[in-house]
């Protein structure tokens, strides 16, 4: 690791910064690991877009369809192609404690950056905050690595921002992926962001909570490597315009990647998001592939409607510069 355990917040705020996008995992038509195509990806995510930190094996990257083995693997891909480039958040999220803390110590052990955990399904709901914060103490007493905290509705509960606040104290807690009401993330920052990197995956929300909440981090989802190419990189542009406070330009550059937020939002299925997403991939060039079940791949019809959405959304192509 880059810093030492007493020093993990004090590295965070410096380093855990820009755009970071999680990684969907292309799967070949046998249903393996396509790593050629993993790292087909990660090149121009890093050289032509400038990304500057990836999430891996998370729910993008299908993690619930994935063996330990081979989510170990994924990190490792991803420690290499990343190199001195660009961070690594490695999820090592699973209901079996000694699972996550197999794969922590994997993640640290390979020379990734940090981790991410997100709240587990509890099956019994008394002492709920106190079980959470057992549950982080023990997996950051196990391993040296930061750790990113993750609050979605997956879980089934919303960890509330007195909670965070809390966890927030771990020596080794870093940041949080807050994937909740914007409400809450802001009250999450106002009482902890001297000690806690507060973050959501709405690219939407971002130019916001930049200006308005001071943040630095995008943490994260795929739109860093779907709506912007190697000769269109408008969330970059509208992202620096407004760290540097030209607020107004990066508003007018945000508002226009509208048609091309439409187009993603409005052709996805709701039950298909992997298989959507990894079909946009494939439309920008990219490596998608297949989706493992249970996940749905998408209809001819599908296709061809986000197809139509996508040539028609304005994102610019490098064989059109």
């Amino acid at each position: 690791m880059r810093y030492t355990r007493k020093d993990a917040k004090a590295h965070a705020f410096e380093h855990m910064r820009g755009i970071w996008a999680a990684a969907l995992m292309p799967f070949d038509d046998e249903l393996r690991i396509d790593e050629a195509g993993f790292r087909a990806n990660m090149a121009p995510w890093i050289g032509d877009l400038g990304i500057d930190g990836f999430f891996i094996a998370g729910k993008q990257g299908e993690f619930f369809s994935m063996s330990v083995d081979e989510r170990k693997r994924a990190f490792d891909l991803a420690v290499a192609a990343a190199g001195s480039r660009a961070q690594t958040i490695m999820s090592c999220s699973d209901q079996n404690m000694d699972v996550v803390i197999e794969l922590a110590r994997h993640a640290q052990a390979c020379g990734a950056d940090w981790i991410v955990v997100h709240a587990p399904v509890l099956h019994f709901l008394k002492a709920q905050d106190e079980t959470l914060i057992r549950y982080y103490e023990t997996i950051a007493s196990k391993v040296d690595i930061g750790i990113a905290l993750w609050s979605h509705p997956d879980s089934g509960y919303l960890m509330s921002p007195a909670l965070c606040n809390r966890l927030a104290d771990i020596e080794t807690v870093v940041a949080i992926k807050y994937s909740v009401p914007r409400k809450m993330y802001a009250e999450l920052t106002r009482l902890a962001g001297d000690r806690i990197i507060v973050s959501t995956a709405s690219e939407e929300e971002w130019l916001d909570n930049i200006v308005e909440l001071g943040w630095k981090l995008y943490l994260c989802s795929s739109p860093p490597y779907l709506i912007q190419t190697a000769v269109d990189r408008r969330m970059r542009d509208y992202t620096e315009a407004a760290l540097a406070g030209r607020v107004d330009e990066a508003r007018a550059i945000s508002a226009s990647l509208d048609p091309v937020r439409r187009a993603l939002r409005e052709t996805r299925p709701a039950e298909k998001p992997h298989a959507h997403q990894k079909y946009w991939q494939e439309l920008l060039g990219q490596r998608g592939g297949r989706v493992r079940p249970p996940l749905l791949e998408l209809t001819p019809a599908e296709k061809d409607a986000t197809r139509a959405a996508f040539e028609t959304c304005g994102l610019r192509l490098p064989e059109a510069a």
